[in-house]
């Protein structure tokens, strides 16, 4: 994949996807994907998957971060220029010290929005959230025992996931936590994104995925159709009777010892 080619995709419009794990976030990203005018939107900036985004698309990362930056957001973008990638709020902080620390988007004074914008060409914030945080920390939960992020197709748990309190728990207090870091975000540099519920984008997929878009200014050919998404639903029995049994046990009476 040549230099030509990637200056002739390079983004004129980038969007972010702020999520936390269990958020619906592939459930939304597989969605803008398939509409083929919404960029490819993945964790192009996780550390330990820039290697394999790298080999995918032919980039040579020894040349430094600012320019796998700009690479990855050339090779990536749809033909319409659109370039659109995921953060999670856990590694906010070390996503953008990269960028500072490469001093080509900004120096020790540029504001964090404006570190951004200049990295990424009138960049928009979509926010995905869940509106039932017990749901999502069960999800979350059962994702760690199984070792499957993503049900698809094809793919098969690593383990029989197991009833465990204490990690759902865990879990609850992890994504509490990792959503308070985005609303601290937000709040600090003046951005009030575009907020997807999860329960709505399941709810109305299709509606949901173009309401993105509108947000985005993105249009698509006339009848264009949303396909229905290839991200499947964890919810099930196991699911349903894992939420009763927490709530039941947790409002239980705790037993006093005497002494």
């Amino acid at each position: 994949m040549g230099g030509l080619f990637h200056k002739l995709r390079h983004p004129r419009r980038c969007y972010v996807v702020c999520a936390i794990p269990r958020s619906g976030s592939n459930l939304l990203t597989d969605g803008l994907h398939a509409t083929r005018r919404a960029g490819r939107p993945k964790q192009f900036f996780l550390r330990k998957t820039e290697s394999d985004f790298a080999a995918t698309h032919n980039l040579d990362l020894s040349v430094g971060f600012a320019a796998y930056v700009r690479d990855i957001s050339a090779a990536t973008a749809t033909s319409n220029e659109v370039f659109g990638f995921k953060l999670m709020s856990w590694y906010l902080n070390d996503f953008l010290g990269r960028l500072r620390e490469t001093g080509a988007f900004g120096d020790a004074g540029t504001t964090d929005l404006d570190l951004l914008q200049n990295a990424f060409p009138r960049l928009k914030f979509v926010h995905v959230f869940r509106r039932h945080k017990l749901r999502q920390a069960l999800s979350k939960a059962r994702a760690h025992q199984t070792g499957l992020w993503k049900v698809q197709e094809g793919k098969t748990s690593q383990r029989e996931p197991q009833f465990d309190a204490e990690l759902i728990e865990q879990c609850l207090r992890e994504s509490e936590e990792q959503e308070k870091l985005w609303g601290r975000f937000f709040q600090r540099i003046g951005i009030d994104p575009l907020r997807i519920e999860y329960e709505t984008l399941c709810e109305d997929y299709e509606a949901t995925i173009r309401r993105v878009l509108d947000f985005l200014q993105i249009s698509l050919p006339r009848r264009a159709h949303i396909g229905p998404p290839a991200t499947i639903r964890q919810a099930d029995d196991i699911s349903r009777a894992w939420e009763k049994r927490f709530l039941a046990e947790r409002s239980a009476p705790q037993s006093v010892v005497q002494i």
